[in-house]
């Protein structure tokens, strides 16, 4: 009896630590095995109809339809509605996803491996299964020089991937890191004929019009090549019945329509060319989505909530220029912008200053570090500046309109001028010079023009510190090229806000990522003591533990003063056309316009009577 027993426990310890239909970063799944739907869909959404959109982001044309280079832009919308991954996540979980083309994933129990069971109904576009042979292929050619160097970050804790059967595949992890399995998970899929010709495979970076192989509800319509591009559901899409699927995708065709500038696509908006617009720029929501139209309801238009992490906006430094490399001039900078005269003057007092990386979250620093955060930061304490531990965290300069507050743009600009005296800059010969005489010039760059309005004012006050400043304005194509290889001095960029920050942070500040050609770490940071930082975000294992590091980061980041901090808005500006869609009672916790309206909504009767009837 005492061997039996004794072998049971053998058995049962060396079973899997997790099994199930989903995983969760931290254990805590909202939907049990078998649930019928996810909550914020309408199950009984007809299918049918059209709708078309704009792309939220800069993108001005397109000339590839491979995601996954680095070279060219690929379309709108491809990603989200051509390929599918192992594991979906949802609007209503920050860090739980749930089986998709995997119907089953389980962790080892030492943490360093998982395994993912796919289901048998997976199929590529083109009829074929999708196996465990198509997943290690993927995953090679995305970590492969051919690809995009941020998918070699974003999967670089995957030692690599084994194919254990037809439809069973492991992915084994160099070290315990509880998000691991939601990477692995996040895995795009396609086939091994993508990219296939006279029998020979091309490689990844040579895939460039071939119609993509995927597996996603939707394939690619019709196309206007560089500007248009329309998305047909696929009718025999093999996850319609899925609970994962269930009232998602509704649309027969999304249409996406690309625009040089934000006032031709208003104006298109307007004339009826598309359906569907999100609004960025104050301004504009407050005096141009106006008029007869929305007057007479024709137009709707709405701020949206949501609960989503404040999006971190910014003017980024390029430190591998050598005038950026002191944190004073750096200090300087950001001293002359007069954030509070914009916020009255430009933005209708729209919006609200952000303070740190991650503004509007539980992972933004607040004052001086508590136990939690001292226990993280105090064995970096000799990498690390002393006022990291004693001050309280920076936040961006305040101008007032009150003399005696000791903070107007006056009060700000002689603080700029003494720091840029220490870090040797002063004015002579009309200009700011170091000590070699050379002139202090800054060059900012825009794709849309539409900082314009921002840069004007705040140049005026960079010029009575003695700076030269020039503001140039490309199309979003050759800007993208520009930073991919670092040829800029300051740019404006938004990075989305996320409720479980980890991974992808190493591609945005890791050190590594610095040298690296098309990564995120467009501002050249490195930092020791940030990539150790970053180390323990990664490998954090219990929420309180993320959370804690990820403050310690922040304010280590912050106290860098490696941008200038912008604004952000607590709600989604968006406007639609009248009498065409409809939308479910629920609305998720956390999500993106542009993905909740494509996947959750649906053609009202009159839309779907126009398109030829749903099915």
């Amino acid at each position: 009896m005492r061997c039996f027993l004794l072998g049971l426990v053998s058995l049962l310890s060396a079973g899997p630590l997790w099994a199930a239909h989903a995983y969760a970063q931290f254990g805590d799944i909202k939907y049990a095995p078998g649930f019928s739907h996810f909550d914020y869909v309408n199950p009984a959404a007809p299918k049918g109809g059209e709708i078309t959109l704009v792309p939220p982001t800069r993108l001005s044309n397109f000339d590839k339809y491979n995601p996954f280079t680095l070279k060219g832009s690929a379309p709108p919308g491809l990603n989200g509605l051509v390929f599918e991954s192992l594991l979906t996540g949802t609007m209503d979980e920050p860090t739980t996803a749930y089986g998709l083309l995997a119907q089953d994933v389980s962790v080892a129990r030492d943490r360093l491996s998982a395994v993912f069971t796919l289901h048998p109904q997976a199929r590529f576009h083109n009829g074929d299964p999708v196996l465990a042979a198509d997943v290690k292929h993927s995953f090679d050619r995305l970590t492969s020089k051919e690809a995009a160097p941020q998918f070699r970050t974003i999967f670089g804790e995957i030692r690599g991937v084994t194919v254990l059967g037809e439809r069973q595949v492991r992915f084994d992890f160099k070290r315990i890191n509880a998000e691991l399995p939601l990477i692995a998970g996040s895995l795009p899929v396609f086939s091994r004929q993508w990219g296939l010709e006279n029998g020979k495979l091309k490689a990844l970076d040579q895939i460039v019009t071939d119609i993509p192989i995927g597996s996603g509800p939707y394939r690619i319509g019709k196309v206007n090549f560089g500007k248009d591009i329309s998305y047909e559901r696929d009718p025999a899409y093999w996850a319609r019945d899925l609970n994962v699927r269930r009232g998602l995708f509704n649309f027969d065709r999304i249409t996406y329509k690309i625009y040089k500038d934000n006032t031709a696509q208003l104006e298109a908006f307007k004339a009826g060319e598309f359906d569907y617009i999100q609004a960025f720029i104050a301004r504009e929501w407050a005096r141009a989505y106006t008029g007869k139209q929305f007057e007479r309801g024709e137009l709707i238009k709405k701020e949206l909530q949501h609960g989503n992490a404040g999006d971190f906006q910014g003017f980024l430094f390029n430190m591998r220029r050598e005038k950026f490399k002191d944190v004073r001039v750096r200090q300087a900078i950001a001293l002359a912008m007069d954030y509070e005269w914009m916020n009255r003057q430009l933005f209708y007092n729209a919006y609200t200053r952000v303070r740190g990386y991650f503004v509007g979250s539980d992972f933004e620093a607040q004052g001086r570090p508590g136990p939690e955060e001292l226990a993280v930061l105090e064995p970096l304490r000799r990498q690390l500046p002393p006022e990291v531990f004693s001050e309280e965290v920076p936040l961006p300069p305040v101008t007032s309109l009150d003399p005696a507050s000791g903070h107007t743009l006056r009060d700000n600009l002689r603080r700029a001028r003494d720091l840029l005296a220490a870090a040797g800059w002063t004015y002579r010969d009309g200009a700011l010079r170091n000590a070699k005489g050379e002139p202090f010039a800054i060059e900012f760059l825009d794709n849309s023009g539409s900082m314009g309005r921002v840069v004007t004012p705040y140049a005026r006050s960079l010029e009575k510190l003695g700076m030269q400043v020039n503001y140039k304005v490309f199309d979003f194509a050759i800007l993208q090229k520009r930073m991919d290889v670092f040829d800029f001095e300051i740019i404006s960029n938004r990075m989305i806000g996320s409720e479980a920050p980890g991974t992808e942070l190493l591609e945005r500040y890791g050190s590594k990522a610095a040298d690296t050609e098309g990564s995120s770490n467009v501002i050249g940071l490195k930092s020791p003591a940030v990539d150790a930082l970053l180390d323990q975000v990664i490998s954090a294992q219990t929420r309180p533990e993320l959370v804690a590091r990820l403050r310690a980061l922040d304010r280590v980041l912050r106290h860098g003063h490696y941008t200038v901090p912008h604004w952000y808005s607590g709600v989604h500006r968006v406007a639609w056309r009248a009498g065409r869609f409809e939308q479910p009672a629920v609305t998720p916790r956390y999500y993106q316009p542009e993905a909740w309206v494509t996947s959750v909504w649906w053609a009202t009767p009159a839309n779907l009577a126009a398109a030829g009837g749903g099915r």
